[in-house]
């Protein structure tokens, strides 16, 4: 038998074990990319629920969203990776509830070159408070040093209705300065039965949150 012969042979008895080693190596590369494609959807998810604020448990009431449970044991890991974020310290079970609104009634972000009205009314509550944040949790800085209101010192119409003004300028009544940029308002109702066991809150029971005009 020639030389050449031989290595024929010997090339057609090893393709079936090449065969075999590019099909492993293949399902091996495969399993990595679907690997590196769950790990990175599951971490791009984690960072958008953290950044957002989306944990589990939410109670939404127009324009206001709450989470009753991030002050307990029971809080889900989003919502404590979010508290942590944030530095702040949330309210306990039997504390009260705090609600957060990043957008109008009409869905629009709430931005600082934009004049808006907070108006109604608030659930049962022994006390509240309404304060202007940013995005982060900090309160928003202004020369008037004027960052939120309480309910004990907040101007109510006849009706016990209030109004408060969030504008960059100078505004008559209940006023709280804005600046450039995107913010919240926190409002946070202490000792009020509505605590930890509500899922669903009369949205009349809120003030709404409406934009006037805009630079």
């Amino acid at each position: 038998m020639t030389t050449r012969r031989l290595r024929a042979q010997e090339t057609r008895q090893a393709e079936p074990g090449r065969a075999a080693r590019r099909w492993r190596l293949g399902a091996l590369l495969a399993t990595v990319a679907i690997l590196a494609i769950g790990a990175g959807v599951g971490l791009a998810g984690t960072w958008v629920a953290v950044e957002r604020g989306a944990g589990f448990g939410a109670v939404r009431v127009g324009p206001w969203t709450a989470f009753p449970r991030n002050g307990s044991l029971e809080a889900d890991p989003y919502s404590r990776a979010i508290v942590a974020k944030s530095g702040g310290l949330p309210l306990g079970l039997g504390e009260g509830l705090s609600f957060t609104a990043s957008r109008d009634s009409e869905g629009r972000p709430l931005i600082g070159s934009c004049t808006y009205r907070v108006v109604g009314r608030v659930p049962q509550t022994r006390f509240w408070t309404l304060t202007l944040e940013t995005p982060g949790g900090a309160l928003v800085p202004n020369p008037a040093r004027r960052y939120g209101f309480t309910s004990a010192e907040i101007v109510r119409d006849g009706r016990g209705v209030f109004t408060v003004t969030v504008a960059p300028d100078v505004q008559p009544g209940n006023w709280l300065p804005v600046r450039e940029g995107r913010f919240e308002l926190v409002m946070r109702l202490y000792d009020t039965p509505l605590s930890g066991t509500s899922t669903v809150i009369d949205p009349g029971r809120m003030p709404q949150i409406l934009q006037d005009r805009c630079r």
